[in-house]
């Protein structure tokens, strides 16, 4: 992302703000929540004999949970198939709050468990199992995610190429949580329509994708007409597969106001999943995910398309 002076988005957007008086108004914002939700070898280590304990890996290649291996009594979550819905016409929607609750029994999830989520994905993979739950009201202070996945826990233990078959579980879910989802329909009636001022729309795709200079899981490239671009995957270290510093993820976030309503999308669904972790992590409040993304917007030919850097190209600038 730009600095705020050399982004001109940015610049727009700080039109009748002085710009020391703006950055202040959001760093003063910026309150850290607790990262309950990450944690380390360390408290794996401490709970892996936990009778209530569920590990569940999600790899971005599913097939070295039986080549490579995975943390020992860790059942296989498959991204694609496990994750998003297997009969709608753009694979990763989300899945119905009975086929999910299906998933979870089978991975032997029960209303008490302690949920352990690992991924090889700098957390990208594991945010969206972890959004699933939460969107499906299981309780998340249930819920941990291991910050650095494989990488982490292989520095000090060996992986296992042992299948698990749990007990079948018993977790009931609620109905999908209408204030954490968007459909195509709400994004183009406020963000491409009205322009509401409440609603900032985020790209959490890279920016060849966003601009369209590369083309992904579509077949048009660009953006949604709107929407800036925040890369999730910035604030993360592809080394260690860890997120950096508090300061770095504040910093990537940096020119959002904490009172807006924030609609994200990426491409196939993990990425905007990070997005609503980081911005969690940071303390923000309203944050809506696209039912479909770019998968879904980038398909339908009937749909606006932005090419390039901005938000808005001339069609679309008021």
């Amino acid at each position: 992302m730009l600095p705020v002076a050399s982004n001109p988005f940015n610049r727009r957007l700080l039109t009748g703000y002085g710009l020391a008086f703006f950055t202040a108004y959001l760093w003063s914002a910026m309150t850290l929540a607790t990262p309950d939700f990450l944690v380390g070898s360390e408290w794996l280590s401490a709970h892996q004999a936990d009778a209530n304990l569920v590990i569940l890996e999600v790899r971005y290649h599913p097939h070295r949970y039986y080549s490579v291996g995975h943390i020992e009594g860790a059942v296989q979550v498959q991204r694609f198939k496990d994750l998003g819905d297997n009969n709608a016409a753009v694979l990763m929607r989300f899945p119905s709050q009975q086929d999910f609750q299906a998933r979870l029994r089978q991975w032997g999830v029960n209303n008490d468990s302690l949920v352990l989520i690992y991924d090889d994905a700098r957390t990208a993979l594991a945010s969206r199992l972890y959004f699933l739950l939460e969107l499906y009201g299981f309780n998340t202070q249930q819920v941990k995610i291991l910050n650095g996945g494989t990488l982490e826990w292989t520095a000090f233990e060996s992986l296992s190429q042992q299948p698990v078959a749990p007990q079948p579980g018993t977790v009931t879910l609620q109905a999908a949580n209408p204030n954490l989802i968007v459909e195509w329909t709400q994004v183009y009636d406020a963000v491409v329509s009205r322009r509401d001022s409440q609603v900032m729309l985020l790209d959490a795709r890279p920016s060849e994708q966003y601009s369209g200079a590369q083309i992904n899981h579509a077949v048009r490239g660009g953006h949604i007409p709107g929407a800036i671009n925040i890369v999730s995957l910035a604030a993360t270290d592809a080394q260690s597969q860890k997120w950096l510093d508090d300061t770095a993820l504040a910093n990537l976030y940096r020119n959002l106001p904490k009172d807006k309503t924030l609609y994200v999308y990426c491409h196939d669904g993990f990425r905007m999943t990070l997005t609503y972790m980081q911005l969690k992590y940071l303390g923000f409040k309203d944050m809506r995910l696209y039912n479909g993304g770019w998968g879904h917007w980038g398909n339908a030919l009937s749909l606006p398309v932005v090419q390039g850097d901005m938000p808005f190209d001339e069609e679309f600038s008021l």
